[in-house]
């Protein structure tokens, strides 16, 4: 890669780390937020549900955009958007007003984040290079949300609102380091692709009554639960209509072709629901039942951070020797290990324990994060790729919120009392989501490993089918005919 190219990645690196450590950083700052402005526990929540909010409710609409009006374009506005509302919640004195920010600064990580992916992927020539670019950008990603842990620890130490304002400082750079770096490049041609606003009022009021249904399920009557996500299925047949009669829809639906684009949304969406349900319980058991401090579990927690290490260096290597699927599937089935290993959780169980579940976690985050974003977005059509991008991070954050309602519910059901045993029966139970999660989504990867080796099986001797899969290729399945049309 030229070094303008390493220039670029560098700056879309910085925002997708800023993206991650800037939740994490109000993950373990959140019990200072409450003292200080007195907060309800149900205000609490919104604090962070208004953020999934924003970004799984308008990340579709999001890559869209930056198809339609440009990548760069896109991705700087709401930078600067994302600037401006993180730094706004820094000197809430309400709780309303810290939801507000939130659910902003959501809305423009939702258009910046496709954004950014977008031109990764039509920056870099498909193949090595493009694969090489999306590892380190996904190590990056998960190095911000490790880091994040660490440092909101210490910053809410001194004053929680550093939280909110250490982002305005670090987007700063990220905002002048864009300017100077990513080269500005002609405006769209939209001729004969209008704004199908009839179909992204439709979906986005869809994903976001469906997300808020799965937040609020442990807190409202079943009734209300089931009437909110019917009412977000009906608005998305809505959406699956207009989309067919529209001449310039927001998704074509002839993208969904792809066996292995919709395989790779559906193992992240679940292991999306598994690694961020389990974390949620290890941060209750650390810090409920074991007392931990806020800054003990981050340091407890830095481990699975070993995946920004891995998935430029080890990741790449793993996927030109055996493929994209099987590093997938491989991650799955280390995945489930880890939470496996968590099953019998004790109530004094010492670290050293704990440890290699954790490390685990971290290696299976860094052979499937990566490839799951290159398998996604690779085979679509250029102007296509902000709309693979959002259905991937869609699915993604519907993913974390489905999995942090999920362990909630059962833990809520499975805790009978305040004692120290009731808890543990709680996290006990609650860990099995995670362990079921992860292997439903390694039997969707499966899928794709037998639908390649049938195809293969079946094709002529000498015939393209014949050969070897191709390391780059998506999940070895082919692409349909037509996929980028």
């Amino acid at each position: 890669m030229t070094g303008r190219a390493w220039g670029v990645l560098f700056v879309l690196c910085g925002a997708i780390f800023l993206e991650g450590i800037d939740v994490a950083m109000l993950n373990v700052a959140l019990p200072a937020i409450r003292d200080d402005l007195d907060l309800s526990t149900g205000t609490l929540q919104w604090v962070m549900s208004a953020y999934v909010l924003g970004y799984g409710g308008f990340m579709l609409l999001g890559g869209r955009a930056a198809d339609l009006f440009g990548r760069r374009r896109m991705f700087v506005l709401w930078l600067v958007v994302f600037l401006l509302f993180s730094g706004l919640g820094g000197l809430a004195t309400e709780g309303w007003m810290l939801i507000v920010a939130r659910f902003v600064t959501g809305v423009a990580a939702a258009f910046m984040t496709p954004a950014g992916l977008s031109i990764i992927t039509t920056g870099f020539p498909e193949g090595p290079q493009r694969d090489k670019a999306l590892l380190v950008y996904a190590g990056t990603a998960a190095g911000g949300f490790s880091i994040g842990l660490v440092v909101g620890g210490l910053l809410s130490a001194i004053d929680w609102r550093w939280v909110f304002f250490a982002p305005v400082i670090l987007s700063l750079g990220i905002l002048l380091a864009a300017l100077a770096l990513i080269p500005a490049s002609p405006r769209p041609d939209r001729t004969g692709r209008g704004v199908d606003l009839a179909g992204a009022v439709t979906v986005t009021a869809g994903i976001l009554l469906l997300v808020f249904g799965v937040e609020r399920a442990t807190h409202v009557p079943a009734a209300w639960t089931v009437g909110t996500v019917g009412t977000a299925l009906l608005l998305f047949l809505a959406f699956a209509v207009i989309e067919r009669a529209s001449s310039s829809p927001l998704v074509r639906p002839g993208i969904f072709r792809s066996g292995s684009l919709v395989r790779a949304n559906v193992a992240g969406l679940l292991f999306a629901a598994g690694f961020f349900g389990f974390q949620f319980i290890v941060v209750l058991y650390l810090q409920e039942l074991r007392g931990w401090s806020s800054l003990q579990t981050s340091f407890a927690l830095i481990v699975i951070g070993v995946d920004a290490v891995l998935s430029p260096l080890l990741t790449p290597k793993l996927v030109a020797r055996f493929g994209h699927a099987r590093v997938i599937f491989g991650g799955l089935l280390v995945a489930s290990l880890s939470y496996t290993l968590f099953l019998p959780l004790g109530a004094d169980w010492t670290y050293a324990a704990m440890f290699p579940g954790l490390l685990l976690l971290g290696v299976a985050f860094s052979l499937v994060y990566g490839p799951l974003t290159i398998v996604a977005t690779d085979g679509v059509a250029e102007e296509e790729q902000g709309v693979a991008g959002g259905l991937l991070y869609t699915s993604f954050q519907f993913g974390a919120a489905l999995g942090l309602s999920a362990v909630t519910a059962v833990n809520i059901t499975a805790t009978d009392g305040a004692s120290p045993a009731a808890l543990l029966d709680g996290y006990r139970a609650a860990l099995v989501v995670p362990l079921a999660a992860a292997l439903i989504a390694a039997a969707v990867s499966a899928s794709g490993l037998r639908t390649r080796r049938a195809r293969a099986d079946s094709a002529p001797v000498g015939s393209p089918g014949a050969g070897p899969e191709r390391s780059d290729a998506p999940g070895g399945i082919e692409q349909p005919a037509g996929l980028g049309s």
